[in-house]
């Protein structure tokens, strides 16, 4: 039996029907009209394009060469059981992620080399400094906290990253409208046209980054961004010295679906950005096919703050590079009430006056 064709309305993705009075197509949601010719043109074009394709290469990763690992120790907290990677001139006693105390383990065996890393740039005074002033001007934020969190005990860590590299071709289609008013003597009119718009083209990502640690929050990784990779450079061990560096526990192949959310969300962004000259635009649908992808695993440097307070973890993340400071803080409750409770004050003063003032007059 033959299969009834079906055309889906460029404007607002109804089903068309043949209007015979018409001769043409036409939308019963939107009342557009179509001649058959122009809605298979498009139907045809719609069917040409080729399959999403997100797939990448993540087999170039490089391995540690004989004696690199020599002086290389791992600790493991006690608590969390996150581990933490140093050379053997540096002391590991409390874990950067709880601040319980760390054990070492013995001597460093396996994982991926990275293949990059950024040194640090921003120093431990400097990370200070910056947590210092994050939290003047709050006033409530508890003294208690500012007072005892423990501040200078911010440690130095190389977080792991996945860096991803492709170029992209893109087919991202909108639904887009104009809206014309006009008025006579009695009636105000609206004419809504609407159009079907699409963009197509390439565009290039290096580096983007995915967080390969599951003891870092994503979105305070990414709260610290961005990193200038300019500065990265092949990795040595003598970079770790003095510092913590933390084992991904998070792989390539894993990390692929974060690196497709932010490279399909920044090639749509870009793409729309060139829809211009429209009342509204609405993305319909988006078909993204990357060439030549390939990950690399690299060290990025973050000055980290775990603090309790009342029983929660409280997290502060440094760029290491930039200087760049992200994190929650917790809110003194008694001090809230009282901020409140002043603010309503001074409102009500501030009415009283004026009736005052209104009565006099």
């Amino acid at each position: 039996m033959p299969e009834l064709q079906q055309f889906k309305c460029p404007c607002c993705d109804g089903a068309i029907e043949f209007d015979s009075s018409l001769q043409k197509m036409k939308c019963p949601f939107c009342d557009t009209e179509f001649e058959m010719e122009t809605l298979q043109a498009y139907d045809a074009e719609l069917n040409s394009q080729p399959q999403e394709d997100m797939s990448w290469n993540t087999d170039a990763n490089t391995e540690w060469q004989e004696g690199e690992t020599e002086n290389l120790r791992i600790y493991t907290c006690q608590t969390c059981g996150g581990e933490v990677v140093a050379d053997e001139t540096t002391a590991a006693s409390e874990c950067p992620f709880c601040g319980n105390p760390v054990i070492m383990t013995g001597q460093f065996a396996g994982s991926l080399k990275p293949d990059l890393v950024i040194p640090f740039k921003v120093d431990k005074k400097a990370a200070i400094a910056a947590l210092q002033n994050h939290y003047k001007g709050k006033p409530l934020l508890p003294k208690v906290f500012k007072d005892q969190n423990h501040i200078k005990e911010v440690k130095g860590l190389y977080v792991p990253v996945w860096l991803f590299d492709t170029a992209a071709d893109a087919h991202v289609r909108y639904r887009a409208s104009r809206i014309r008013s006009w008025s006579d003597s009695q009636y105000h009119y609206t004419e809504t046209s609407y159009y079907s718009v699409t963009r197509a083209g390439g565009i290039a990502f290096e580096n983007v980054p995915v967080d390969g640690s599951t003891k870092m929050e994503d979105a305070l990784m990414e709260s610290i961004e961005p990193y200038n990779l300019n500065d990265a450079v092949d990795f040595q061990t003598a970079y770790l010295s003095g510092y913590l560096a933390d084992k991904y526990d998070v792989d390539a192949e894993t990390s692929i679906e974060r690196a497709n959310e932010r490279i399909k969300s920044s090639t749509e962004s870009a793409f729309a950005a060139t829809v211009t000259g429209y009342a509204t635009v609405q993305p319909v649908n988006s078909n993204i096919r990357l060439n030549n992808g390939r990950a690399r695993y690299a060290l990025l440097p973050v000055w980290i703050l775990n603090t309790m307070w009342k029983g929660q973890k409280f997290t502060f993340a440094i760029n290491g590079q930039t200087g760049k400071l992200a994190g929650d803080l917790p809110v003194d409750k008694g001090a809230s009430r009282r901020w409140l409770f002043g603010i309503a004050g001074a409102v009500a003063a501030a009415f009283v006056a004026l009736s005052y003032l209104f009565w006099l007059l």
